[in-house]
């Protein structure tokens, strides 16, 4: 998987291309889902800055994504979550087993982040 493709000029129609949710009519369904790129890097950077981890908050927002995007959701994510963060990333994708099998590219040289890791194995 590329993850280098998306632009602020194509993200848009990438995530509109794999949008899949029966239950979303309006295109504001649609940029509701999206938000949560937000959220998610909101709670990224308080974790951060703060060392407040909101686990169950994260991994219900990347389960929503993967339900609504595919796979697509980790081109999305890569794109949408600023590479200070893709430690915490990585370490969510790890745990709900969606890391890419080709672990080249973006997350090969990117370690987890232990701390979450070891609160992830107590849920």
């Amino acid at each position: 998987m590329n993850f280098s493709v998306l632009t602020a000029d194509n993200h848009i129609l990438f995530a509109i291309k794999h949008y899949d949710n029966p239950q979303s009519v309006t295109y504001d369904d649609f940029l509701e889902d999206m938000m949560r790129f937000k959220y998610l890097k909101r709670l990224f950077g308080r974790y951060q800055k703060t060392g407040v981890l909101r686990n169950h908050l994260i991994v219900n927002h990347m389960i929503v994504l993967f339900n609504v995007f595919g796979d697509a959701a980790i081109p999305l994510l890569i794109y949408k979550i600023e590479p200070q963060h893709w430690s915490v990333l990585k370490t969510y994708l790890l745990y709900l087993n969606r890391l890419p099998e080709s672990n080249t590219g973006v997350f090969e040289t990117i370690t987890i982040d232990a701390q979450i890791s070891s609160e992830l194995s107590k849920l």
